[in-house]
């Protein structure tokens, strides 16, 4: 193995983030001390920026089957690309520092498509990701070093290449004492278990199924296109949601597949919201059921998994919820209802922003890939080993 390609003891660190809610850019500029699970993280500044309309639109066209084309992909490889240096090197300005004082920029890109088990119908099928938006665009346009498209890493030593988040989540939230739930809820939601004093072997965690992508999807169909999102759970808190369907849309096979295991936009993506509302419509709800259902059923996949998959092996004293999901206060509600024996809080109550987190993980990500350290977690992802993941771009 070459050995580290920096031996700096800190360093600032641009962690750039685009969820599968495809809502927009997150730019976190993030002063890093140290390596590995003994690094120390301070976020200096975030900002995001938001993804417009027309290009949520298209997004999703390009992650259907039936929508997207070769010619998309590749010019949205290099478009994006280009959004993400505008975002870092906005943050960058908007902190009030120069470019010439960030280290590294690391970033997810936005994932398109994803194949966590191979097809059993087509050999060429393979266990496969694919996340856009060029490095050597981006490294050219800000003059950084940058660092990204980390999931293949974990894929090639048999891991899911999902989740990623748990490696920062044990640097950021591990503690002594308590036994800790680390939910994302982003357009999917994923969980970390930390129990109480976690070392790597410990920490376990998966995908939980859709996060915000079903009720984002609802929202926008409801609304002929004039939402893209439910406003702090505002319509959802309006009506009452049908159990029944929830019961009906828990029957996905996803929900039964033991961790690790991961999902995407490919799954409970356009279609399957589009299949949701026309459900709820052959039942007579009205608008604000419809939304309310939507938002009881990402809390089931939650709590279910919970249920399933933690709880018997874990204790836990608090369900920590980062996220656009955060946001929604009627989703927090059913989830605290649902877990009378835990805290349900938000980790901007432990002073990490609610929206920032990720992207503070993937600045964690990229300072270990420059110190030549194993930066996955192979009790979550379920590959072989502990591996260097990244990719690297010069400016």
């Amino acid at each position: 193995m070459i050995g580290p390609l920096w031996t700096k003891q800190k360093s600032v660190v641009v962690g750039l983030m685009s969820g599968t809610s495809l809502d927009g850019i997150d730019a976190a500029i993030v002063s890093i001390e140290g390596s590995g699970l003994a690094a120390k993280a301070e976020l200096l500044h975030y900002s995001s920026v938001p993804y417009d309309d027309g290009l949520r639109e298209r997004l999703k066209e390009l992650c259907t089957i039936e929508h997207s084309s070769v010619d998309l992909v590749c010019g949205m490889n290099v478009y994006l690309a280009e959004r993400f240096a505008e975002a870092a090197i906005e943050a960058v300005r908007s902190a009030g520092m120069e470019l010439d004082e960030i280290d590294l920029i690391s970033s997810h890109g936005q994932t398109v498509w994803h194949i966590p088990e191979a097809a059993a119908d087509d050999p060429l099928l393979v266990r496969s990701t694919l996340q856009l938006g060029d490095l050597s665009v981006l490294a050219k346009r800000t003059g950084r070093v940058v660092v990204g498209d980390f999931r293949p890493g974990d894929m090639a030593v048999g891991g899911q290449g999902a989740p990623l988040a748990p490696y920062g989540d044990l640097i950021l939230f591990r503690h002594p004492e308590k036994g800790r739930l680390l939910q994302n809820i982003g357009g999917i939601g994923n969980c970390t278990a930390l129990p109480a004093a976690a070392g790597p072997e410990d920490v376990f965690a998966f995908d939980t199924g859709p996060g915000n992508m079903v009720i984002d999807q609802t929202v926008y169909l409801l609304s002929g296109g004039q939402m893209s999102y439910d406003d702090g759970g505002s319509w959802a808190a309006q009506g009452t949601p049908d159990e029944v369907l929830v019961d009906q849309m828990m029957e996905h096979p996803y929900f039964a597949l033991k961790p690790p295991k991961s999902t995407g936009r490919e799954v409970f993506g356009k279609a399957y919201a589009e299949q949701f509302v026309s459900l709820a419509r052959a039942r007579c709800l009205n608008d604000a059921d419809i939304v309310a259902t939507a938002t009881a059923f990402t809390a089931r996949t939650i709590t279910e998994g919970y249920l399933r998959y933690v709880f018997p092996v874990c204790e836990i004293d608090e369900v920590i919820v980062s996220g656009g999901g955060a946001h929604n206060a009627a989703l927090l509600a059913m989830l605290q209802q649902q877990l009378p024996e835990q805290a349900v809080i938000t980790s901007s109550v432990l002073g990490f922003s609610d929206d920032a987190k990720e992207a503070i993980i993937f600045a964690l990500l990229g300072n270990d890939f420059m110190h030549g350290v194993a930066n996955n977690l192979p009790s979550a992802t379920g590959a072989s080993r502990p591996t260097v993941m990244g990719k690297l771009a010069f400016p």
